[in-house]
């Protein structure tokens, strides 16, 4: 490659084409559609941006509800995909040429910045009311050949941390950082934790209740028996059967806490069957509890819902968790290259596959993230 200056503005000669391969949204309950899109310009940068050349995107259940209907951002069309990882190819204006050449995953929030923005100033740009971007979600993602995203959100990889097993940090492993974090686990005070759904946020969850943590006692349920055994094979003290009923399923977690329940739950499937077996006189749930809510399905029929005595009494609470702050893909980054969470892949599949993977997703047959890989030639 050969590293060029033109306007203020460096780049490497490393597309032969001026088109690529994109996952395209066009609204609700249409198909989602492999696409040949133009690829971003080096000339039409933000001075604070990069150009990342993707080598590898994780596909997230997400995906599945912008195409049955249960995100409508009202934005379309759109290219999807949140987890992405690559190589910085071009930078704009104000960014040193330094970056080129550097690999990183994305951070897919782009706050608002400005002063009066309580939770931009914050650094929690997953909360700001008024985004310039959020990749995936109402702006292009990274199921495609290219991304465009600010230099500070493409975070530096590990020398040694191959792509694949890199773009999945960019949500699996950071939206298990950012829960934990919703969820006051303290390496203290902290004995169990049940994650009730198990798959890549769940095996991040796993891995980081028991590596980071050090919490004494981590459950998980999953229908699958595979799942089951993974997470035992992670670092979980006890697998529940997910295909029994609620009732079932708490009893089972309360055999284990010695009848007492867990301190934290997080809650990565958001139906109503999974919810109730949380929380009740009988639910998962202990005393001061903390139910984290991070999966979720649509309609009234899975709305959360639970008596108010029984949290009263026992003084438990219930918080959501969504997505995670730059810090929290940092410290991701940091907790993968230490060796304490290693990301889970299933399978890999060229991008023009990605309806398989997503297939896969669907049925709930895969073990661990599935990742595409970009071909950057349309």
């Amino acid at each position: 490659c050969i590293q060029h200056r033109q306007s203020t503005l460096f780049y490497l000669s490393t597309a032969t084409t001026s088109k690529m391969q994109a996952v395209r949204y066009h609204g609700a309950n249409e198909p989602l559609t492999l696409e040949t899109v133009p690829i971003p310009s080096p000339n039409d940068l933000g001075a604070d941006d990069v150009l990342v050349k993707v080598e590898a995107a994780a596909l997230c259940h997400t995906e599945l509800h912008f195409a049955d209907g249960t995100l409508d951002l009202g934005v379309k069309p759109l290219t999807l995909g949140h987890e992405a990882a690559g190589i910085i190819t071009a930078v704009g204006s104000n960014v040193g040429p330094d970056r080129i050449g550097q690999r990183v995953v994305n951070y897919y929030y782009v706050g608002c910045g400005a002063e009066a923005c309580r939770w931009c100033q914050r650094g929690e740009e997953q909360l700001c009311p008024a985004l310039k971007a959020e990749h995936g979600f109402i702006s292009d993602g990274g199921l495609a050949g290219y991304i465009v995203t600010p230099s500070r959100n493409a975070v530096v990889l590990p020398d040694d941390l191959d792509m694949v097993d890199a773009a999945p940090i960019g949500c699996g492993v950071t939206t298990a950082v950012h829960a934990a974090k919703m969820g006051r686990v303290d390496k203290a005070e902290t004995q169990s934790c049940l994650v009730y759904g198990c798959n890549g946020v769940g095996f991040g969850l796993v891995q980081l209740l028991k590596n980071v943590y050090g919490v004494p006692k981590v459950g998980i349920v999953a229908r699958s028996e595979a799942k089951r055994s993974k997470a035992l094979e992670l670092g979980a003290d006890f697998a529940v059967d997910g295909t029994m009923d609620g009732a079932a399923v708490s009893a089972e977690v309360r055999d284990h806490t010695v009848g007492e329940g867990v301190d934290v739950i997080f809650e990565c499937v958001g139906r109503r069957e999974t919810m109730d077996a949380c929380v009740g006189w009988v639910g998962a749930l202990g005393r001061r509890g903390r139910l984290v809510l991070v999966g979720y399905h649509a309609g009234d029929e899975h709305d959360f819902r639970c008596h108010p005595i029984p949290m009263i009494v026992y003084e438990q609470c219930v918080v959501g968790s969504v997505g995670a702050t730059l810090e929290d893909l940092k410290e991701a980054v940091h907790y993968v290259g230490d060796g304490k969470i290693k990301t889970i892949v299933d399978s890999t599949l060229p991008l023009d596959q990605f309806h398989v993977g997503l297939d896969k997703i669907s049925q709930c047959s895969c073990i661990g993230k599935v990742v595409c890989m970009p071909c950057h030639t349309a």
